[in-house]
């Protein structure tokens, strides 16, 4: 079904430290997984006075290492993207050896409130309290660089990229990647402002995509276009499977997700009420009862 053009290098490894162009340096960490890829990329903008984008895991080896690739340099900034724990956890060790300020996203919040029986996802980091939080379109800024938060909300509530002003250059953190779609999860996450988002990124002109997991996006406009059309025929495929007979969410992964590797269905689950979720908001599909992963879904008359 799929259109669009992934890159799957997975050349990069754990520690690798790259500069990938001359004002970014990335690092990534040792948490390779089916949803994180070769691992999270925690991104060093400037030289001297410099600013570090998402701290990645709580691993004592990448730690290390980001504080051996900055010696003799001040970190002035640990920016964060979104709350999730891949992204965080690190957050406390880096900012007590840098005594950076951190800024980024607010706390964690879901999109909307959790129904009966859901919870937060357990990868939500509800420790997370920033110095300051970073609204659309704020700047940051240090010796030769200016990051301006650009709010993307859909894989979390809170999530913002970061555009790099000096070099055209965005941090898109999950939103958009190179290697995968990005998965949305209710009550966390929301499909509808996930969309929102992708179209808000289209109608910018950024040069580069620097992604939370795997390499870049080297053409983003056309990039985000594909995801959008992938999404509209994923939406479309899941009402024409409820217009089917298939009301149950694993009766809908079943049939639209041939061959998925078994450590992937939930989030393949997860991903499909996202999409009943808007249908339902746009008045196309109805539940029996309260809306939930485990509901039965119909067409709406």
């Amino acid at each position: 079904m799929s259109d669009i053009p992934f890159e799957r290098d997975d050349s990069a490894v754990a520690g690798q430290v790259s500069r990938p162009e001359p004002l970014v340096r990335r690092v990534i960490a040792p948490n390779a997984s089916a949803y994180t890829y070769t691992g999270t990329c925690t991104y060093i903008v400037g030289e001297g006075d410099v600013a570090i984008i998402d701290p990645g895991p709580d691993d004592p080896a990448h730690l290390a290492r980001l504080l051996d690739t900055v010696k003799g340099e001040r970190v002035s900034r640990i920016v964060v993207t979104h709350t999730h724990f891949d992204h965080t956890a690190g957050l406390a060790a880096l900012q007590a050896a840098t005594g950076a300020e951190v800024t980024g996203c607010a706390p964690h919040f879901a999109a909307r409130a959790p129904g009966e029986a859901e919870e937060i996802e357990a990868a939500a980091d509800l420790t997370y309290t920033p110095d300051r939080v970073l609204a659309d379109g704020e700047r940051l800024s240090g010796e030769g660089w200016t990051l301006i938060a650009v709010a993307t909300p859909g894989h979390t509530a809170n999530h913002l990229a970061f555009a790099l002003e000096e070099t055209g250059a965005l941090f898109s953190g999950d939103h958009v990647m190179a290697w995968s779609t990005t998965l949305i999860a209710p009550p966390d996450g929301s499909m509808a402002a996930y969309m929102a988002s992708l179209e808000s990124l289209r109608m910018r002109e950024d040069r580069i995509y620097w992604p939370g997991h795997g390499g870049p996006v080297r053409d983003p406009r056309r990039y985000v276009r594909a995801l959008l059309h992938h999404r509209r025929q994923r939406e479309a495929a899941i009402l024409a499977r409820i217009e089917a007979g298939d009301g149950r969410i694993g009766e809908i992964v079943d049939k639209l997700y041939t061959g998925l590797a078994p450590e992937l269905r939930d989030g393949a689950a997860r991903s499909v009420f996202a999409h009943i979720e808007s249908l339902i908001a746009e008045g196309q599909v109805e539940s029996e009862g309260p809306a939930h992963l485990g509901g039965r879904f119909l067409r709406r008359r």
